[in-house]
Order: structure tokens, then C-alpha cells, then sequence
């Protein structure tokens, strides 16, 4: 018996003495902060875990201290079923052998499943994973996989097809706060048996700059409370100074729903239209530090390739739109890489704002109302034969040259011109061939090239 004594004094002082975001481990749903589009009331993976219905295996994906393993936490402390858990980085095939073997038994003797939380599980082999497989196919073990990699990518394709992937996100500010005010009120696991003052400065620092990890704001929290004496009055102060010191990174001014947000990103923007790559990458840098949401940059960027570079350099939306999708492969902090490429590629790419003749075109649909298809434009499969509809259509592909000035523009519109190319990179050899098929087009119809001239571009 003194063993097991001196075992229960060991794991009751460890519990005391582990970190705070170990002790502030949610140990139930209602506890659980973050990720409600996939635990919060009435969904799916909760139901199954309230339940203990989870039958079928799941791949939980996600940056760090999203709640991967505090979720996998939640549901060995839900379910009846036996629980074990593998770390990849340590375990191998020894061990799972000895996990499979175990499972075998209790559900020949007790019925009992067997649920096995892998974490890391990107981290095992291509032969490790393939072990794994049957046992997941044939139902003796119910698998819950923890990565922060693509498991599309990372895990092998017949695991994956055999697993429901829940995506997590990072903590949102409103939620890293929430993290911060339990730790700091929880007398039994927390902080509420001290008086803590933070200031509003120190827990928006600690909040922006905790890039929505729990574990890392927890953690910074602790070291900024052990590390400082209470005053007189038995309060230990928080100032921004010290959640500075605590998260080792310097506030500056960013309030992402405030001026600066707005102000930074269109002087990132200003800067990427003007061609100053030196500017737009100080301004990136800016975000990136202040915890600004990458998919928010990315997203304007891909606005910007097609708005101000457009058809003058068209691969600048290829660029754009790869580096977005390059993000969510990598996430951060290498994910940073395409982030940068496709900010000096726009930077340095030449510059057309010509797609904004879409509006010109908008507009005077909005006013004029509705025109009718000219008959030669309409389709010929339905009213061809009765209406004459599309019969006198010229396919282009049969003509040199593989054009044919025909109309297009309906009836009172013609040389009504809205797209004017630039003459900027590639936009300059587009604006050619326009100008010849449009004389061409004039000829055909016998418009007056005097009456239907090109307005000057703004650049000229």
C-alpha cells in the first residue's frame, strides 16, 4: 500500500506544481473556450462525446494551443470506453502493437472499445501510419489524431478517407481574453486566491500577441504573476511593461478594430500600388508583429493583383492567389515565405487599374435598363429554326486570323468603348492587337472611325 501512497502524494503534488496552462486545462465541454462551430451546443462531435457515441475516427487539425489535446482530454474523461494515449515523436510500432494487443483483450473479456489519441500523428511514417490502418478499418480501435499539418498531405490518403476531420482555428481575441479572466479568477486552479491587477494595456498586449495560442498566453500570464512581488496591499501589479517582458515581444500601436488596423493596411496597400517594396515590406512587418490575421493580408493582396496590376502583369493574380493557398499549407511562422514573394511581386510588377472599366459598364447598365441581344447573338439551339435566331452568327475560328469584325455591342451602342488598355507590360501588346481588331470591326460595320474614337488613356 505505501507505494501507491507515496504515488497518489506524487501526482497530487504535481497537479499543485504543473504550469498553469496544464492546471488550467478545461476538464469539460461547458469549459472548453473556442472552436464552437464544431463542439458547441447541439453539434455534431459534441453530441457524439456527450453521448459517448464516438464510434467512428477523427483527425483533429489545427494550429497550436488551439485545444487539440485539451478536446481528446475532455473526451477520456467523458467516455467509457478505455482510453490510451501515443505520442508519435516517442512511439513507434512497439507500442501500438502493445496498444492493438490490449484492445483485442478488453473487448473480448469486457466489451470494452478502446479509443487511441495519437498526437502528432503527421509525425509517424508512411509504414506506421500503414500499421495503424487495419486496426482503425476493422473497428478495434477508434482513432482520435492530433497534427498541425495538413492531414490531407501529412497523413496517408486510406487513413484520412476512414476519419472525420475537424479543422480548428486559432483562439480569437475574444476568446484568448476569456482563457486570460478564468486563469486569473479560478481560485482551485488559477489565480483567484491572489489579487491581480492587470491593466487593460497589459491583457490587450497579451491577448494580440498570444497569436490566439491558449498555452502561450497562460504561460506568459504565469511568468508575468511568479515573477513579481505583491505590492503592500498583498496586489501584484500587471503593467504593460510587464506583460512585455513576460511574452518577450514590444507593444506597438494596432488596434485591429481601431485606426491603425485601417491606417496600416492602406499604407501596405499605397505602398505595393506605388511600386515601393521597401515601404510594403515595413508595413507587412508591422502586422505580421502586431498579430494581424495573414488570410486579411492575403485576401487584400489578391484584390490588389487584380485591381492595380491586372492585365499589365496577369501572373500577379496566379502569384497572389498561389501564396494564399501556399498559407494554408504552412501557416505560420514559415508561411510568412509567400506572404513576402507575392507582396515583392506585386511590388515590382508593372501597374494597370483597367479592370475598374467593369463599373463604367455597370453603370450604364444600371441606367439605361434593359437592351435587347442583338439576333445574331441570341441562341440558335431554341428559336434558330423559327425565329432565325443566331443563324447569321460568324464563328471566329473559321475566319484568318481567327477574328471577324462583327457586332457584339447591342443595338445604340456601338463604339461605346469602357476597356482602355494601358500601355504598361504586358497590357501594352494587348492594347495592339484591341486597336486593330476594333478598326477591323469599324470597317466591317461601317462605323466612322472619327465618331468612335478611343478616349485617351489616363496615362497619356
Amino acid at each position: 500500500m505505501e507505494p501507491d501512497l507515496f504515488d497518489h502524494a506524487m501526482q497530487s503534488r504535481m497537479v499543485t506544481e504543473a504550469p498553469l496552462a496544464a492546471r488550467m486545462r478545461p476538464r469539460d465541454l461547458d469549459e472548453f473556450v473556442g472552436q464552437q462551430e464544431i463542439v458547441g451546443p447541439g453539434r455534431l462531435l459534441r453530441r457524439a462525446i456527450e453521448s459517448d457515441r464516438l464510434f467512428s475516427s477523427i483527425l483533429l487539425w489545427g494550429p497550436p494551443g488551439s485545444g487539440k489535446t485539451t478536446l481528446a482530454n475532455i473526451i477520456a474523461n467523458t467516455t467509457e470506453a478505455h482510453f490510451v494515449t501515443l505520442g508519435a515523436v516517442l512511439a513507434g510500432k512497439r507500442e501500438l502493437r502493445e496498444v492493438i494487443k490490449g484492445a483485442r483483450e478488453r473487448r473480448k473479456l469486457y466489451g470494452t472499445r478502446t479509443i487511441l489519441f495519437v498526437d502528432e500523428v503527421h509525425r509517424w511514417n508512411k509504414a506506421q501510419q500503414d500499421a495503424l490502418l487495419p486496426h482503425v478499418e476493422s473497428g478495434e480501435i477508434v482513432l482520435i489524431g492530433a497534427t498541425t499539418e495538413n492531414p490531407y498531405f501529412e497523413v496517408i490518403s486510406a487513413l484520412v478517407s476512414r476519419s472525420r476531420i475537424f479543422q480548428f482555428r486559432a483562439l480569437s481575441d475574444s476568446d484568448t481574453r476569456e482563457v486570460l479572466c478564468q486563469a486569473i479568477s479560478d481560485s482551485k486552479r488559477g489565480y483567484g486566491a491572489k489579487s491581480i491587477d492587470i491593466s487593460p494595456e497589459a491583457m490587450n498586449h497579451l491577448v494580440a500577441v498570444s497569436g490566439g495560442d491558449a498555452r502561450n498566453v497562460l504561460n506568459a500570464l504565469e511568468l508575468a504573476v511568479e515573477s513579481n512581488d505583491a505590492d503592500t496591499s498583498g496586489v501584484v501589479s500587471i503593467t504593460l511593461e510587464v506583460a512585455q517582458e513576460s511574452i518577450q515581444r514590444r507593444a506597438i500601436l494596432y488596434d485591429k478594430d481601431g485606426d491603425a488596423h485601417y491606417d496600416t493596411i492602406s499604407a501596405f496597400i499605397k505602398s505595393v500600388r506605388g511600386s515601393d517594396p521597401d515601404a510594403a515590406l515595413y508595413w507587412l512587418a508591422k502586422m505580421i508583429y502586431a498579430g494581424e490575421s495573414a488570410r486579411f493580408i492575403l485576401r487584400r493582396l489578391i484584390i490588389l493583383a487584380s485591381e492595380d496590376v491586372g492585365m499589365a502583369d496577369p501572373t500577379g493574380l496566379l502569384i497572389a492567389t498561389a501564396a494564399a493557398q501556399a498559407f494554408e499549407y504552412i501557416g505560420m511562422p514559415e508561411g510568412v515565405y509567400p506572404i513576402v514573394e507575392a507582396t515583392l511581386y506585386l511590388c515590382t510588377a508593372p501597374k494597370s487599374n483597367s479592370a475598374k472599366s467593369y463599373f463604367e459598364a455597370y453603370t450604364l447598365v444600371e441606367s439605361e435598363g434593359q437592351i435587347d441581344v442583338p439576333n445574331h447573338l441570341k441562341d440558335v439551339n431554341r428559336d434558330g429554326e423559327a425565329l432565325g435566331h443566331g443563324t447569321e452568327y460568324i464563328y471566329p475560328h473559321n475566319e484568318a486570323g481567327h477574328h471577324i469584325g462583327q457586332q457584339y455591342m447591342p443595338n445604340g451602342l456601338l463604339g461605346r468603348y469602357f476597356y482602355q488598355p494601358s500601355d504598361q507590360g504586358y497590357e501594352k501588346e494587348v492594347d495592339k492587337r484591341l486597336q486593330r481588331w476594333r478598326l477591323a470591326q469599324k470597317a466591317v460595320l461601317g462605323m466612322d472611325s472619327k465618331q468612335y474614337e478611343s478616349p485617351p488613356r489616363e496615362s497619356d
